[in-house]
């Protein structure tokens, strides 16, 4: 089994992967991925601009959605 240290869904998100992944899941909005994973909309403006590190649980989630996606089709 690998290390957490070396699991790619534990790395940090870049801006542009979490424009990204929204786009992979359908969310067109701040406000929809907000409300989608429960966070203010606020919290996603700030990850979009870099002014805040997406948090690992959250960068983890919308990794295995978009996996789970791609595999669904």
């Amino acid at each position: 089994m690998s290390s957490a240290a070396n699991d790619p869904r534990l790395a940090s998100m870049s801006p542009e992967e979490l424009r990204s992944h929204m786009r992979a899941l359908g969310y067109r909005t701040q406000n929809e991925l907000a409300s989608a994973i429960g966070v203010s909309r606020s919290a996603v403006s700030l990850w979009l601009e870099g002014k805040v590190g997406v948090p690992r649980p959250v960068a983890m989630l919308l990794r295995m959605l978009v996996a789970a996606q791609r595999r669904a089709y």
